[in-house]
């Protein structure tokens, strides 16, 4: 792979994906240096998500090990991303080179400890990155692959505990200042309604801004969505290692002035469609200032508020002995 044309740069710093270059252009938003990730990254630029993902209501776990645990509202009355700090913001061990099913790999570590955000049991979770040039179907891609795996390790008093873990890349096939134009396939329309504080009540309906044939265009207004969609719509089924699952495709995407293509795969049960609105970063050391929808997130994932659901509580609770795992898959080419 020419390093010019396609690469991979990644980051200690919360194992962020710093660069995803296809043909010379960076698809994620980004900072050149590490320490502005730590000063100016309100948005979660290519950080790796957890404990947990996305939202969990009232800022409270209602039940693990038979007791309750208070998490740090950071979203109105709700934690979002893991808290007031949450593994994004987190020093990683890395990246360690290796080669790892005959691809090269970089290996990062992190070692949360028990009651971090509030958080019971003391975690450690790995991310593997495999950045390579792939043929399919006659087309050279550009492929990123991300595995996570966490373990409840220790003797810490705690049996059990809660686990969702997502990449929050933000994607623009362009060097405009928006994804205005981009077309984009869902492969879903299935999604989690929610309440006022984006908590979902339980339903999985077809959403209001995605046809049954999931294409849409990303206009510089419209659609706005931030909302989790559905593979799987049986909860029960849904492993809490969900590696040896098929990977299925979440979303594609494709902008017809560059003619860049995106395609996103997983191994997990859901994920956030997020069109960036609130993005606001000022220019900073060299770099434009990032506003509304200057990019885009899938943010493969489980359920939202799972563990508060008894229904999907299964999917995101980790105890001793078990191992929660998943696969994310990003492929990207240039016609």
């Amino acid at each position: 792979m020419d390093p010019s044309e396609s690469s991979f740069t990644f980051l200690p710093f919360g194992a962020i994906i710093q660069e995803f270059r296809v043909n010379g252009l960076n698809i994620v938003q980004n900072f050149p240096t590490e320490d502005l990730y730590k000063t100016h990254n309100s948005p979660y630029f290519g950080a790796t998500i957890g404990r947990v993902a996305n939202r969990i209501a009232g800022a409270k776990i209602n039940s693990l090990n038979g007791r309750s645990y208070d998490l740090h509202a950071n979203d109105g009355p709700n934690s979002l991303h893991g808290g007031r700090v949450g593994w994004g913001r987190r020093d990683f061990e890395g990246p360690v080179p290796l080669n790892r099913g005959g691809k090269e790999s970089v290996l990062f570590k992190l070692l949360s400890p028990d009651g971090e955000d509030g958080y019971p049991g003391t975690v450690e979770l790995c991310v593997w990155y495999a950045g390579m040039k792939e043929q399919q179907n006659g087309i050279d891609k550009t492929v990123l692959e991300v595995e996570f795996e966490a373990e409840l390790m220790g003797k810490d008093d705690v049996q059990e505990t809660v686990i969702n873990v997502t990449n929050h890349s933000y994607f623009k096939l362009t060097d405009a200042a928006t994804f205005d134009g981009t077309e984009a396939t869902l492969s879903t329309d299935q999604h989690l309604v929610v309440d006022e504080s984006s908590i979902p009540t339980g339903a999985i309906e077809p959403h209001p801004s995605i046809p049954s044939t999931g294409s849409i265009v990303l206009g510089d207004k419209e659609p706005a969505i931030d909302h989790c969609f559905i593979m799987n719509t049986e909860p029960a089924t849904v492993p809490l290692d969900t590696r040896s699952s098929p990977l299925r495709m979440l979303a594609s995407f494709y902008h017809p002035e560059t003619k860049m293509h995106l395609e996103v795969l997983s191994t997990e049960p859901a994920f956030q469609f997020y069109t960036g609105d609130g993005i606001d970063v000022p220019a900073v050391e060299g770099t434009s200032a990032r506003g509304p929808r200057s990019g885009f997130c899938v943010e493969p994932s489980r359920y939202v508020n799972a563990v508060n659901m008894d229904a999907w509580k299964g999917m995101v609770t980790l105890k001793q002995g078990q191992k929660y795992g998943s696969k994310i898959v990003y492929q990207a080419w240039q016609e």
